[in-house]
């Protein structure tokens, strides 16, 4: 009976056991799965988002660095389905204006090919924005990882996207490189955290290894990574300690950085950008000084945001006042590493770390601030203030509703900045029109908007821009060459002896530079005087026969004059350094079937054809080359093709081809 009874003790205790086991196993899912509240706040600032950069998907693109970058990029604009992997590799073995950052260059090779023209410029903004969202959704939850709760990670993460300071990197095109580096730092920061609280495998190895991989070659920015996951192991450990341990794991990442950092060293300086500075020496740490300064505060109130903070033309006291700032920070961090003050240490370190070489201490570039250095860096401070609302709304329930509504006001008030802002993107004219307001010593902003006017026929005001250009720098050439162009594409002959004498002009001041030697050139040839257009396209040559444009004007005067081998000639020299585009391969053909080559004609309109197949004068043309060389059949099917493109080209060529 005893017996009985114990082995129904032990049945119960078994069950009671298994039971047991079975909600700590519930439990255990629970804790690790994303509760629908956590789901609902990060998709709901997501949308909020949205909204809120609504305003840039419709913008243009700009005239700042957007041409160099995609559409005026021949590996961009020339890319076809035949020459796609030959255009890739020339993508990731180049650089662009200095900037070795491929990946990003690539997406905009991808949207070239796959999204048609008249959408692509929405598709580049949408893309942008997306790229955005990624970012920060990994901010949430990197958040989370580092025990932010819910009202941290989203407070966070609602800085991260709404802030003023993000435009410049969301709305501007050629940014893509920030968003996009951005989206694979953060995401192997992330698994890198999720990695360092499991327990790191092989796989998360490769995974986060790989995500700093692309990350680099989006945007050299990312090389910095290696720091913020030093300071996630300070974050993580239990005594708040950077160990030699976690510096020697990171080893990979750092040869990994250098190796990058000394690749975009060697395309800035073949690009001139490190060398040509508006200051040097000490001034440099001033400029660093005073740049850190400007960041802190505008990280809380983002005042007059521009696009362009060009350099001053001297160095007043405030410049020299704001070196306490390296001293503050310095003095700041090294107090919070002793005092185990972890999430300032964390936060002010993440900054620091991630903006050090944007302070244009080793300067490259127009400017001296730029809101988009701040994209990932500004995370750490937004980290810092968020930890502290997480902190007092946990700890101090009473503070809960005014701190939320607090953060409500903040967040409604940078919506309304950002949603505003993104409109000085709208297009070139607004962008240098709103930097005009602030900055109106600078030439850049005059000169980029002169330029906007003219290339959208609005001459008078494209004349005045010019000519405050020319007010602020008469020594400068570049605003004489584009006043002449504007000048050039009219057909009156006083506007062309206009343009011949800015171009004139432009010269005297820069005699070496070949693009003024050649624009003259072929103001001679508008202006009929042959023999002086191809004596300046000579020496245009002499000073660089690489400049493709020497031979694509000199083709066409030698073509003119009735001299079919040299026009040839410069065709084939043109091609050589330009091989992608079609037109060049079209009027080799057009030439060397005038002169009765049809076999060499045919092999120049193939290549036409192969980079666009969707022009009816190439056909037509073909049809001539097919007819020459008796392909009857062909040619008629060819002049047939080239009227179903639209184009029905000389009625007596048709005629006799279709009548034979």
């Amino acid at each position: 009976m005893a017996s009985k009874k114990k082995k129904k003790q032990a049945k119960k205790a078994e069950k009671a056991a298994l039971n047991s086991s079975i909600k700590k196993g519930s439990l255990q899912k629970a804790k690790t799965s994303r509760p629908p509240s956590y789901l609902f706040s990060i998709f709901g600032i997501l949308l909020f988002t949205c909204l809120v950069f609504s305003s840039s998907i419709k913008n243009e693109y700009v005239n700042w660095d957007d041409d160099k970058n995609f559409y005026e990029n021949e590996q961009i604009t020339t890319i076809t389905q035949s020459n796609f992997w030959e255009n890739t590799r020339e993508i990731f073995s180049g650089h662009v204006i200095g900037n070795y950052n491929p990946l990003t260059i690539f997406t905009f090779a991808l949207e070239q090919r796959f999204v048609d023209k008249e959408n692509r410029p929405t598709a580049r903004h949408l893309n942008n924005l997306l790229l955005h969202l990624v970012c920060v959704w990994f901010v949430f939850w990197i958040g989370m990882k580092l025990g932010l709760g819910l009202y941290g990670s989203s407070f966070l993460a609602f800085l991260f996207a709404i802030h003023p300071m993000r435009v410049e990197s969301v709305a501007w095109v050629t940014e893509r490189k920030d968003v996009l580096f951005g989206a694979f730092y953060f995401a192997a920061l992330y698994y890198y955290i999720k990695g360092c609280k499991r327990g790191m495998s092989l796989g998360t190895h490769l995974l986060v290894f790989t995500l700093f991989v692309l990350s680099l070659f989006s945007k050299v920015q990312a090389v910095l990574l290696p720091v913020s996951m030093v300071l996630v192991d300070y974050y993580l450990s239990k005594d708040n300690k950077i160990t030699l341990k976690s510096l020697l794991s990171k080893a990979p990442y750092f040869i990994a950085s250098l190796l990058m950092g000394l690749k975009n060293i060697q395309t800035l300086a073949e690009q001139g950008s490190v060398s040509e500075q508006a200051y040097s020496g000490l001034s440099r740490i001033f400029i660093g000084s005073y740049s850190l300064a400007i960041y802190y505060v505008k990280a809380l109130i983002p005042y007059r945001l521009s696009p362009l903070y060009p350099y001053p033309p001297s160095l007043d006291w405030t410049f020299y006042a704001s070196i306490v700032t390296f001293a503050i920070t310095a003095g700041l961090l090294l107090w919070a590493y002793l005092q185990k003050k972890k999430v300032l240490f964390f936060g002010l370190g993440f900054f620091i770390a991630n903006v050090f070489l944007l302070l244009q201490i080793l300067g490259a570039g127009q400017g001296f601030l730029a809101d988009r250095f701040t994209y990932v860096p500004y995370f750490g401070l937004f980290f810092i203030m968020a930890w502290y609302f997480h902190h007092y709304i946990k700890d101090q329930p009473n503070l809960k509703t005014p701190l939320l509504a607090a953060a409500t006001v903040l967040a409604l008030g940078y919506s309304y900045i950002t949603y505003n802002q993104n409109k000085i993107w709208k297009n070139s004219g607004t962008l240098w029109t709103h930097v005009l307001k602030y900055y109106n010593k600078s030439t850049l902003p005059w000169g980029n908007r002169a330029n906007y006017y003219r290339d959208n026929g609005l001459t008078s005001q494209a004349l005045s821009d010019y000519g405050e250009v020319i007010r602020l720098a008469p020594e400068k050439p570049e605003a004489y060459n584009s006043r002449a162009r504007l000048f050039f594409n009219t057909q009156s002959k006083d506007s062309l002896l206009m343009a011949l004498e800015n171009y004139n002009l432009a010269i005297e001041r820069k005699p070496g530079d070949v693009e003024y030697r050649v624009n003259r050139g072929a103001t001679y040839a508008r202006l009929g005087d042959g023999q002086s257009a191809i004596n300046e396209l000579n020496e245009a040559e002499k000073l660089d026969p690489t400049f493709a444009n020497i031979y694509l004007n000199r083709s066409v005067i030698n073509n003119q004059n009735g001299n079919s081998r040299a026009a040839l000639a410069d065709i084939d020299k043109y091609l050589a350094i330009k091989k992608n585009f079609p037109d060049m391969w079209y009027e080799k053909a057009r030439i060397h079937n005038g002169i009765g080559e049809g076999q060499q004609g045919m092999a120049a309109i193939t290549n036409a054809l192969k980079l666009n197949s969707r022009k009816g004068i190439y056909y037509f043309e073909r049809a001539k080359s097919n007819f020459m060389l008796q392909n009857f059949d062909a040619a008629k099917q060819d002049i047939k093709t080239s009227q179903s493109l639209g184009h029905r080209g000389d009625p007596k060529v048709v005629n006799q081809i279709l009548g034979n």
